[in-house]
């Protein structure tokens, strides 16, 4: 079952290796990246930022979704990590999800401030305009005690 399907170019680190896996009684954690999968210390460094018994898994994101999609997943309460919009958005369609919480991109001169941790590119604005046009809901929260917002309101 998937808990929660979640956006942070950090990835794996304090708040979501600790706050969210236990908020969501997480008992996996897929990183669905392309691009960690090309960077070996900063590979090393997530596994290193695993929970103590929660299981951590790396695919890319075309595996992330046939995992999904076998049912392979469904036996873990799953909390998926992405580190793009656009990945979350094709993890979102292709697994029927209703949810995308937006919990960090990187900012960049190019790129808009939604809020103190989301910044988008017009390309990414306009995905995350589309989830919203699919009755995907967009909610922005660094951690589980942060108040939630709706990024329908400040899209």
């Amino acid at each position: 079952m998937i808990k929660l399907l979640r956006v942070d170019h950090r990835l794996l680190h304090g708040q979501v290796a600790f706050s969210w896996t236990s908020h969501l009684s997480a008992d996996c954690i897929l990183l669905a990246s392309d691009s960690l999968l090309q960077d070996e210390l900063r590979l090393t460094s997530v596994k290193i930022a695993r929970p103590p018994g929660v299981k951590l898994v790396v695919k890319n994101i075309v595996d992330s979704i046939q995992a999904i999609q076998s049912g392979v997943t469904d036996k873990y309460k799953l909390f998926i990590v992405t580190d793009t919009i656009a990945d979350a958005v094709k993890i979102a369609e292709a697994a029927d999800l209703k949810l995308i919480n937006l919990g960090g991109t990187k900012s960049a001169p190019e790129k808009k401030k939604l809020s103190k941790a989301i910044y988008v590119t017009e390309q990414e604005e306009a995905l995350l305009r589309q989830c919203l046009q699919k009755n995907i809901e967009l909610r922005i929260q660094m951690i589980p005690s942060e108040k939630k917002i709706n990024a329908q309101t400040i899209l």
